[in-house]
């Protein structure tokens, strides 16, 4: 008797698995956090300062959940984004958590502080999501045009949006306790001036020096002017199909004039143009058929009554507009 195999052996998983090793550690360290995060506002409960504790309690609660959502969400997004970037929005959240608990239990000097603190909160956040998205976009272009050059003004500018990013979070969280000097905003907006010259590099230059991107073709309908060499179909490109105009029968198609369009006349007269490539039989009891004669005497053929004016056939359809 045999042992049957283990589902897992007959169906082996793929080697890159949508989470990275990278990942699975951010992740751990995700929870870790929110572990210690909740210890230390265990141990704030049970050892400091009992005013307003219900509050506080109330906002990590909030914080906890709101951490716990987010990551989960960069989770299931992890698979359709760069790892480094998975690992980025995941250690922005991180410190987003840590920095919620800081200002949540830090001991209050005044009666009002905590909505102030609760703005201080909303600003930080956006701070450090708009730093991300901008590192984001600044790779994207960075892509485009990728040399030295390039890739140390890039590497120059992520250090700098990174260092206003811990300058302008360090006031919102601990301007009740520590006074920042005149020079402090003086080198807050140096570093803001800088970072912001090399974020206009490099945009600058992929204007100047990257590869344009293919123009879609655009191809004229039957009856126009061809195209010219200079405006030429690139290669893989599919034409569209535009339906093709028939005799009076509504069956036989008209025949097709060198440079592409409908031979209009031989709706009319019921004989191809000279040059014209002929796909079928046409009305008015002549048989037009590749290789047939044209001077060949017309054979009887069961051609229905004509219906315009005078024995002549209806105008033709208006070709499909562009």
């Amino acid at each position: 008797m045999t042992v049957p195999d283990h589902p897992a052996a007959a169906h082996p998983q793929p080697a890159d698995a949508p989470i990275s090793s990278l990942l699975r550690a951010a992740i751990w360290v995700a929870i870790g956090a929110l572990i210690a995060s909740a210890i230390v506002c265990v141990v704030w409960v049970l050892v400091g300062d009992q005013s307003d504790i219900v509050g506080k309690a109330f906002l990590t609660i909030l914080l906890l959940v709101g951490f716990a959502g987010v990551t989960i969400l960069d989770a299931h997004l992890a698979p359709r984004r760069p790892a480094w970037f998975a690992l980025a929005s995941m250690g922005t959240w991180i410190l987003t958590l840590l920095i919620g608990a800081v200002l949540i239990w830090m001991p209050e000097r005044y009666a009002w502080d905590g909505f102030t603190r609760f703005v201080q909160f909303l600003f930080i956040v956006l701070i450090l999501q708009l730093a991300l998205l901008h590192v984001r976009l600044y790779m994207k272009a960075l892509q485009r045009y990728d040399t030295p050059f390039t890739r140390t003004v890039a590497i120059i500018t992520i250090v700098l949006v990174v260092a206003l990013v811990v300058l302008l979070v360090l006031p919102l969280m601990l301007n009740e306790y520590l006074w920042f000097p005149d020079i402090y905003w003086r080198v807050v907006v140096a570093v803001a001036i800088l970072a912001a010259v090399g974020t206009a590099l490099i945009p600058l230059v992929n204007v100047l020096f990257a590869p344009k991107r293919p123009r879609a073709a655009v191809y004229p309908a039957y009856g126009s002017a061809p195209a010219s060499s200079a405006d030429a179909v690139p290669a893989g490109a599919q034409q569209e199909l535009l339906p093709w105009p028939n005799y009076v029968d509504g069956v036989t198609p008209l025949p097709m004039l060198p440079d592409g369009s409908p031979d209009w006349n031989a709706y009319y007269t019921g004989y191809p143009t000279p040059g014209a490539h002929v796909f079928g039989a046409s009305v008015q009891g002549r048989v037009a058929t590749p290789g047939s004669d044209p001077h060949a005497a017309p054979q009887a053929t069961h051609a229905p009554p004509p219906s315009g004016y005078d024995g002549y056939p209806p105008p033709p359809p208006l070709p499909p507009r562009p």
